[in-house]
């Protein structure tokens, strides 16, 4: 019984095994039937490549200001619309007038009539200083008039003074944007009294152009940054996803802080960034990109190139038969735009960038080189990854 069950297994192995080897013999025999796949291919080299670092990061206003009441009264005008940009000196709000306008006007009455009184004592000491030399009149009169005159001229100067402080107080009740910016929502409606026991916040202004992005990078990465970097001030570019197309909008880096986070064991740093349409706002979530330099040769290809299965990373070159090749490959520094080979391929080698979905080892293959338009170079160009062409 069991030497029956025994001769039933070896005859189950033996047909599996000749049915695979039918399978796959048959596979072999299709693709030598099947015609060349058309794909595209980019010769590869090691050459010089700009190299970037992305980090995440938030925006920042450059400026942020509460726009206050100076000056207590009813609000009674709003010149903007919520959310409108503004420019410096732009009026703003109307607070009511009528008592800062009388407060101006008595203290210039009160500086008429004490000009006239001065202009009196000045005529009364002129008149007496002859006759009190020549023994007409006495000093002690003299010296009266002489003391109205100083207190007149201190009067005269004590209006000047409040017609100054009632001139300021009625420019104030015309409320102006201290900075160029993007206002807020307006935070008291006309009729409400403002300032009266605080300087009550009317809105506030930011100001988005530029913006400021805020990141923090580790040690090393700043070490390396500090060595490599081509400037002072690394070009920057900041990414906003989240919308139909991803916003990019460039700068440079220009504040690096003087203290390491104990928490984190990183520093933060600051870019600078042109935001003229204000399409970016504050406290967005953002991708910094940090340019190197572009001295040191890599061999970069497109990361959606590589494969991946349980032996490592791979790619399909053209081989020499006109047959797609795999190629076992490592890794190290990558972006989105590309990665760099550090091991597997050589100069020279024309990586299958198309059909993808299609390639397998010895398919054959019909190859156009489109490293012009799909190399690493093109691929630089197009995503304005050089920051002399980004001037």
């Amino acid at each position: 019984m069991n030497i029956s069950k025994n001769i039933l297994l070896s005859m189950l192995i033996t047909s599996i095994l000749l049915l695979t080897a039918c399978s796959d013999e048959k596979q072999i025999q299709t693709l030598k039937e099947l015609p060349p796949v058309k794909v595209n291919t980019i010769t590869v080299k090691k050459e010089p490549v700009a190299i970037w670092k992305e980090y995440t990061g938030t925006t920042k206003a450059v400026s942020d200001q509460d726009v206050r009441a100076r000056v207590s009264g009813i609000l009674e005008e709003i010149y903007f619309k919520d959310g409108a940009n503004v420019i410096k000196g732009q009026k703003l709000f109307k607070i009511e007038q009528t008592e800062y306008r009388a407060q101006l006007e008595e203290a210039k009455a009160n500086r008429e009539k004490n000009r006239a009184s001065l202009i009196r004592a000045i005529a009364d000491v002129k008149r007496y200083e002859p006759l009190v030399k020549e023994g007409l009149a006495p000093r002690a009169t003299l010296e009266q008039y002489e003391a109205e005159r100083a207190r007149f001229k201190a009067a005269v100067s004590a209006n000047d003074a409040k017609i100054k402080r009632a001139e300021l107080n009625l420019s104030y009740t015309i409320v102006r944007a201290p900075i160029d910016g993007r206002v807020s929502a307006r935070k008291v409606d006309i009729g409400n009294l403002v300032g009266e026991d605080e300087s009550t916040v009317l809105t506030t202004i930011m100001s988005i152009d530029p913006i400021y992005a805020y990141f923090s990078i580790s040690q090393k990465d700043l070490t390396i940054l500090q060595e490599y970097s081509k400037s002072q001030k690394p070009y920057a570019f900041i990414e906003l996803k989240g919308r139909r197309d991803t916003l990019r909008l460039d700068g440079f880096v220009d504040f690096t802080n003087n203290e390491v986070d104990i928490s984190t064991s990183t520093v933060t740093l600051r870019t600078t960034i042109d935001n003229k349409e204000g399409k970016v706002m504050p406290g967005a979530f953002v991708y910094v990109n940090i340019f190197i330099n572009d001295e040191y040769s890599f061999t970069m290809i497109p990361p959606e190139v590589i494969f991946a299965d349980q032996l490592g990373k791979y790619v399909y070159i053209l081989g020499d038969d006109s047959k797609a090749k795999r190629v076992d490959i490592k890794t190290d520094y990558e972006t989105k735009y590309y990665i760099n080979v550090k091991d597997g391929l050589k100069d020279g080698d024309k990586v299958i960038v198309s059909a993808l979905a299609k390639l397998q080892k010895d398919l054959k293959v019909e190859a156009t080189d489109m490293t012009e338009t799909l190399g690493v170079q093109a691929i630089i160009k197009k995503n304005n990854l050089i920051p002399e062409l980004r001037k």
